[in-house]
């Protein structure tokens, strides 16, 4: 086994590029380019440091429900992304697929949950997996096997959590952040938890309990019980979402860069035509 899989959470990261980035960047044409530079860089960077055996990157299928808000309709209302960078959204996952890489995208399943299906994999192959995402929902998988890289300024500075990281900054195992959402809340998903519950009861509940469930049937929270696995379910992550096997793979950087000279984005083609020569 040669080589970590890379799994990054596309939407996560060209939303802290786009952001990160003025958005008065246009490619030649005059379309928005922030989000497509900022994240190109990003997974440049990453795949330099790192040099992967293969990369996945999940992405959300914008506009599609998924089972989570089926099932809880306020799951992340509200939230309203610009055009410009819906538009780059929509380019990317074309991006990664000329690179050689795997864009993993379909209705009904989130960014989040190709992750863990890539995660998934890996492990059961007896490989390691680096999960690249700013959403802390991902430390559900952590283990010895697979770490998280957070972004901490920007997309320039990264943090690498593992099983103790995840236990330093929530109080509780990665197999326990589900429970410990559900209880503690997440207000950017819109999912209020137990109430009056904070951080630090809900690490400590699960310290003494060690699981939502226990703590149910020693018949705590008894008036929101159903609530409280609706939201655990929302916090899981699917590993089942279907995703093909994923094999070595070899980066073609000429076609990306013919791909990127074509959007009107010559430094970022120029960069890859770079890496072709290498």
């Amino acid at each position: 086994m040669s080589g970590v899989l890379l799994a990054i959470d596309g939407d996560s990261l060209a939303h802290r590029a786009y952001h990160a980035l003025p958005k008065s960047m246009k490619s030649a044409a005059g379309r928005p380019s922030g989000a497509l530079i900022g994240f190109a860089n990003f997974l440049l960077r990453l795949w330099e440091a790192e040099q992967p055996r293969a990369v996945v990157v999940g992405w959300d299928t914008l506009g599609v429900p998924t089972y989570r808000s089926e099932a809880f309709p306020s799951y992340q209302s509200g939230r309203v992304f610009d055009d410009a960078l819906v538009e780059q959204l929509d380019l990317l996952p074309e991006l990664v697929r000329a690179l050689g890489f795997c864009a993993a995208k379909g209705a009904g399943y989130e960014a989040d949950d190709f992750l863990a299906a890539a995660a998934a994999q890996e492990e059961a192959r007896g490989g390691t997996t680096l999960v690249a995402t700013s959403d802390r929902d991902a430390y559900q998988l952590v283990s010895e096997r697979t770490s998280v890289l957070q972004p901490v300024k920007g997309v320039s500075e990264l943090a690498r959590i593992g099983p103790a990281e995840v236990r330093e900054r929530y109080g509780v195992d990665p197999n326990q952040v589900p429970d410990f959402i559900a209880l503690r809340g997440d207000p950017s998903d819109k999912l209020p938890g137990a109430r009056g519950i904070g951080p630090k009861t809900a690490a400590a509940l699960l310290t003494q309990y060690g699981s939502l469930e226990a703590a149910l049937a020693d018949g705590r929270f008894a008036a929101q019980r159903e609530e409280l696995l609706l939201y655990r379910r929302i916090a899981t992550m699917d590993a089942s979402a279907p995703l093909p096997s994923i094999a070595d793979q070899a980066p073609k950087w000429a076609e990306a860069s013919s791909l990127a000279e074509s959007w009107g984005l010559g430094n970022l083609a120029a960069r890859l035509e770079a890496l072709a020569r290498n």
